[in-house]
């Protein structure tokens, strides 16, 4: 009998369409022998919709269109069986599922949102965990745990809007400390979306708005120089992890851009095949590094996964200063586009071999949490007399 997947993707995110492509890439190379892939899309408005026809990347040009071929639904707990219900009509069970498959990218979804309501309503589901998903998707958290963990980071501030918008002299002085060129990040967004590469302090409020259009909250760190970008995955959890294949990541722009990773060069449309094997546009498989710095960036690629506690497939994203052969951890993607099956496949590891492990791996995880204790039998407001029962309430 067949395991009914539910793969969830889409949501009210900056990052919408990029969760799309990499769902559909995903759904592409589930083992259909073994699973039952169930769509399940959410639009930018929260709205749940699953069918077949969401397993299609065309359809997505119209989504009005594509709501004609689906169903509206909601997800939820009947009788400990997960239920995909039509919110319109006789309000019918349209589907069912086992496991979830969160294949979702940015603030508003990744950030332990989606996940705690998984949780929330009993439903196993592969990846990360919701500590885990939210200080993957906050940029400070995650700094500060990797500060705690010895992890070297780039030199940093961060600030609330609100505090940049009170005191901006404050803030300013606080920036000044740090050597300039810095790169100014909105803390809680993926994609190099609203992020830009400041090479003087006179120019730092522009850099400043942009992001605050996109987080209330911002960091701004110390560019390393003479730079070689590298990204490595992890599979695994707090038990084990495995590593992949390192890349080395090139571009012409000071940073490494939205366009860069999700955009064919020149013509801005976005990248939505799949190459099997080998290098991808930009990326140079094995990275062009030393065996000393290979070998740093997956020891500081396991120990970024454990100091998170993350599980599932993650990428680690590193800068090297190439002068002082110097290994800074940049961030970590919880949720990484294409789920970095790019990686795997130099390593021997096919993508359908990777989907299959990670979803093996949560269902290991589902039933050793399953072991712990989560309440208690008894009822302690039984007995409970602080508001002398009911008598004292007005309907």
């Amino acid at each position: 009998m067949k395991i009914k997947l539910g793969v969830i993707f889409g949501g009210d995110s900056v990052e919408h369409e990029v969760s799309i492509i990499t769902a559909v890439q995903a759904m592409e190379f589930i083992d259909e022998d073994k699973y039952e892939i169930v769509p399940i899309y959410i639009t930018k408005e929260k709205e749940w919709y699953t069918g077949h026809a969401l397993r299609d990347i065309e359809n997505y040009k119209d989504l009005d269109n594509l709501k004609r071929y689906t169903k509206n639904v909601v997800l939820y707990n009947k009788n400990n069986e997960f239920v995909l219900q039509s919110k319109k009509g006789l309000k019918r069970t349209i589907n069912t599922i086992d496991i979830a498959f969160p294949i979702v990218h940015g603030a508003n979804i990744e950030d332990g949102t989606l996940v705690g309501y998984l949780s929330l309503i009993g439903l196993p589901f592969v990846g990360s965990d919701i500590y885990a998903a939210v200080v993957g998707q906050d940029k400070v958290f995650m700094k500060q745990i990797f500060q705690a963990n010895n992890i070297p980071i780039s030199p940093y501030v961060w600030f609330f809007e609100s505090e940049y918008k009170e005191n901006q002299k404050a803030v300013l002085d606080k920036i000044k400390k740090l050597k300039f060129p810095v790169v100014v990040k909105p803390s809680r967004l993926g994609s190099s979306v609203g992020i830009s590469k400041v090479k003087t302090i006179k120019d730092i409020e522009l850099a400043i708005e942009e992001a605050i259009q996109y987080d209330q909250k911002v960091v701004i760190e110390e560019a390393v120089e003479n730079l070689i970008e590298v990204n490595c995955s992890v599979l695994g959890n707090y038990e084990y992890q495995l590593r992949s294949e390192v890349e080395q990541v090139e571009t012409t722009n000071d940073i490494l851009t939205y366009e860069d990773k999700y955009l064919s060069k020149g013509k801005g449309k976005m990248k939505t095949g799949i190459k099997k094997g080998g290098n991808v546009p930009n990326h140079l498989i094995p990275a062009n590094i030393s065996k000393k710095l290979k070998d740093e960036v997956i020891t500081l690629a396991k120990d970024s996964f454990k100091a998170l506690n993350s599980s599932g497939v993650v990428r680690i994203d590193f800068l090297i200063d190439k002068k002082a052969n110097k290994v800074y951890v940049n961030e970590m993607n919880t949720i990484p586009g294409s789920l970095a099956f790019y990686l795997w496949e130099p390593a021997g590891k096919s993508y359908t071999e990777l989907l299959d492990d990670v979803i093996t791996l949560a269902i290991k995880d589902y039933k050793k949490r399953s072991k712990f204790k989560t309440s208690f039998s008894t009822n302690i407001l039984s007995n409970y007399n602080g508001v002398k029962g009911l008598k004292g309430i007005k309907k």
